[in-house]
Order: C-alpha cells, then structure tokens, then sequence
C-alpha cells in the first residue's frame, strides 16, 4: 500500500533505538525525509547512517526533550535541513515505577517534563511550519496506562492520560489549520527498555521465559513488536489516515481494561 508520504518531511524524537528507531525506519521506507533526535549523539549517528542507507535525507541531533531551548533549536534546523515539516511524532518518555505515596514533587516533575510537557513543546514549535504547509500530522505515543491505569506506575499512568487529553483538545483546536493529531496508546512492546528491565529483574531467566510469563495477562500472549507499532504511526502520518484526528488508539495485544 503506498501511503503517499514521499517527500514528506517527518520529526521523531527518541529515535536513537527501540520504538522510535522502528517508527523512523518505517518512514523512510515509505518515502519521507527523517529529523531525528535521541540524548547520546552516538548512538543517534548509529540510527542516522541505517536510515540515510534508504536514500532519504536525515538531520540527526542530540536533543534533551525536557528543554525548551534544545527543542526549539532542533526544530528550526531540522525545518532548514529539510525544507519544512509535515510530520511531527512525539515518542520520548517512559515508565516511571513509584505509588502515590513514594514519588516526591521532583519524580512528578521530572515525569511531567518527559512526557506531557514534551509533547506540548515540540507541538508549539513545529505548528508554524505546518501551518506554512498548509496541513500537518502530529502522532503522541502514549500508553494504555492513560486509560487503565496502574497504581505501581502512578506519575506515569495519570501524565499519560493528560497526554490523551491534550491529543484529543489539540485535535479539536488545529481541525480548521487541517493539522490532524492522534494519541497510539502502547502496551508491552519489545524494546532495550524491557531488555534492561528484565537484566534487572530477573538476570539468571532466560529471555523467552521471562517474557513469556509477563505477557501472560495480555489477551494475545505476546508483547508487541515496534513495528506493529511503527505501522499504524506511518498510516495516521499519511493521507490514508485525512480523516482520522482526535483518536485514541490503543495497539497493545488487547491490553487494558477500558471500553
């Protein structure tokens, strides 16, 4: 299926490994042009010379997503460096463990920071060169814990559902600038996240054992690939997806137990 996203010009932060690396990848094979940003510069320059093998253009910089002068200054050079910008995918974050009762005001900052107030920042900054364009696409990853929230994961499951809330009000407020934005809820995706994490855990389990228990309460048995992920991210960034904005979707194997 051609999405028709050749020449588009697309930003993806966190895109040094993991989810943001596949959704990248996925991007440039379907034809667009890559801005990418991870904090360790090597490993940033590892991703880029992967995904300038497809032929497309790449600006790679290492960029801090909780502050606004390093993101304001990745985007304007990633708008030089390509010519403008039709795709915004905002991926940095992860999961802070602690209960309510554990997390200080700083835990709650700094998970506030990486995630909603990420999201808002690079969204603020790249609007006028999607408005210059006449339309844009902005795509949050986010997670189910937004919508089925885990007490053992508390700053994280109440910022991820501020996050849901700013996709959908952001939707409603850019319809008119035909800038769409939709939130991709993640479950348990395969990534060197959940590698370090079961190092950790449990080092003397063997890999397949280990996640094999832990997806033992998702209704498909599995966690997820990235590129389970990095597909939907492409389709909602492309002109297969014009009339989808606001949405919510989950992609986490059944997961959750919202409605």
């Amino acid at each position: 299926m051609d999405l028709g996203l050749a020449g588009k010009k697309a930003i993806v932060t966190g895109a040094s490994k993991g989810l943001g690396r596949a959704i990248a990848e996925e991007l440039a094979r379907e034809g667009a042009d890559l801005a990418v940003c991870a904090r360790h510069q090597d490993e940033l320059d590892a991703a880029a010379a992967e995904l300038r093998a497809t032929g497309r253009k790449v600006h790679a910089q290492a960029a801090d997503v909780t502050d606004p002068e390093q993101i304001k200054d990745f985007v304007t050079r990633s708008a030089q460096a390509l010519g403008g910008l039709d795709i915004l995918v905002n991926n940095a974050g992860g999961a802070r463990p602690g209960t309510f009762e554990t997390l200080t005001d700083e835990d709650w900052k700094a998970d506030l920071d990486v995630k909603l107030l990420s999201m808002v920042r690079f969204s603020r900054e790249v609007l006028p060169h999607m408005r210059e364009r006449g339309a844009g696409r902005i795509v949050n990853i986010n997670a189910v814990l937004g919508r089925s929230p885990d007490p053992a994961l508390f700053a994280t499951s109440v910022n991820r559902a501020a996050c849901i809330s700013f996709s959908k009000t952001l939707a409603v407020e850019l319809g008119p600038d035909n800038i769409l934005v939709n939130s991709v809820n993640i479950g348990s995706v395969l990534t060197p996240q959940w590698e370090n994490i079961r190092r950790r855990r449990a080092p003397n389990v063997p890999a397949d054992e280990f996640f094999a228990r832990a997806a033992e309460g998702i209704p498909l048995h599995r966690f997820g690939r990235p590129d389970e992920v990095a597909g939907i991210v492409a389709f909602l960034a492309s002109e297969r997806g014009s009339y989808i904005t606001g949405a919510s979707i989950d992609v986490a194997g059944g997961a959750g137990g919202h409605i």
